[in-house]
């Protein structure tokens, strides 16, 4: 089969597109899926580029929460796959062949339902779906037939965006009616965490570049902030909260905004009525931030720090995009054998992304890949 192997941690050049990989065989409980879309994530970039360090700030590394690295090389990244399955391994049964699915990215380390200890996912710890197949557990292949979706559009709805979004609002305990500011609001888990305010009832408050706000507004925010005009920022915020301290503050984002952003929720503790939550699962402008942490204990800033959902939030989310209450964000497709171009776009990406990208093999491309072509 034809598929993108990464040979080692850095470049692009260490992603070799080869057209001799042998196509995986499911053993039991597995099914062998005929993959028609992938989803971009910038753990893709991150994972290749060893941009996870937990200790040492200079050091390339991968997850490892488990108590040792996962990542071996060659190693077929992808892990929001939409695909259908062509074949099943032993105790699964043979009416799941034909199903279309998208798969829940997570590798759990055991059965429970609740929790997520150890993350580790299919890209990273196994192969994911920057192929033609892929072997995955039928139990985290969710069906999804919904046909006015693309699978291209399914893929952009992939786990590792919408399920960090969700674990993000989850693990802050966000409720109808607060206040989130979300940061990041033009990308995947940002597109994610508008949408899903929306459901359970939350109000988001998007901070973006000042040209993504007509789309943003659409999406769903309520405002959208100019992460380029971060200047008395706590008083823009005021602007279009009317005075009201925002609740939760969703930070994809991290650095030297972090400070700015908990200045959104303590500035006036007697409107508040629970506690200012500060959610983390990205650190785009920056790995280290300067705190004080008399601020944060002083004012009893809970924060969280989330990484990957547990299966019971995967599931409500399969729910939500069967129901339609989900709706993909797709920006543009891309051929697998130009997963290059792809990675550079996605790195260097202009004023106008929004969204997800989703790389398609090049035999599904006139399928499901052209439609969705950047133009």
């Amino acid at each position: 089969m034809a598929a993108v192997q990464l040979m080692g941690h850095g470049g692009v050049d260490q992603l070799v597109y080869k057209t001799d990989v042998p196509v995986p065989q499911p053993g039991k409980g597995q099914v062998l899926v005929q993959v028609t879309a992938t989803a971009k994530n910038n753990t893709d970039r991150k994972a290749r580029e060893g941009l996870y360090p937990t200790k040492d700030k200079g050091e390339v590394t991968s997850f490892q929460m488990g108590g040792s690295p996962t990542l071996t090389f060659p190693r077929i990244q992808g892990a929001d796959i939409a695909g259908r399955v062509v074949a099943v391994g032993e105790g699964v049964s043979e009416e799941r062949i034909g199903q279309r699915g998208l798969l829940d990215f997570n590798i759990y380390a055991n059965e429970r339902r609740d929790i997520n200890l150890t993350p580790d996912y299919y890209g990273h710890g196994a192969d994911g779906g920057f192929a033609e197949y892929v072997v995955l557990p039928s139990d985290q292949f969710h069906e999804v037939q919904n046909p006015e979706l693309a699978d291209a559009e399914l893929a952009a709805m992939g786990m590792c965006s919408y399920q960090t979004a969700y674990h993000m609002m989850t693990s802050a305990g966000i409720k109808a009616g607060e206040r989130v500011l979300v940061s990041g609001a033009s990308g995947g888990v940002g597109t994610a965490l508008i949408q899903l305010c929306r459901i359970v009832g939350a109000i988001p408050y998007a901070l973006s570049k000042k040209d993504k706000a007509e789309a943003l507004l659409k999406l769903g925010a309520e405002a959208v902030l100019d992460r380029s005009d971060m200047e008395d920022f706590t008083e823009k915020v005021k602007a279009v909260t009317e005075g009201r301290p925002i609740d939760a503050v969703m930070d994809l984002v991290g650095g030297e905004m972090t400070d700015a952003f908990i200045d959104t929720m303590i500035f006036d503790m007697n409107q508040r009525t629970t506690y200012p939550r500060l959610s983390i699962a990205g650190a785009s402008g920056g790995n280290l931030t300067e705190i004080m942490w008399t601020r944060i204990y002083l004012y009893q800033v809970q924060i969280f720090g989330v990484s990957h959902g547990t299966r019971e939030e995967a599931e409500q989310l399969v729910e939500w995009i069967r129901s339609g209450q989900l709706k993909p964000v797709l920006h543009a497709a891309f051929k697998l054998s130009e997963l290059h171009q792809a990675e550079e776009y996605f790195i260097n990406r202009n004023s106008n992304y929004l969204g997800k990208i989703v790389i398609v093999p090049d035999s599904q491309w006139d399928e499901q890949g052209q439609p969705f072509a950047l133009t």
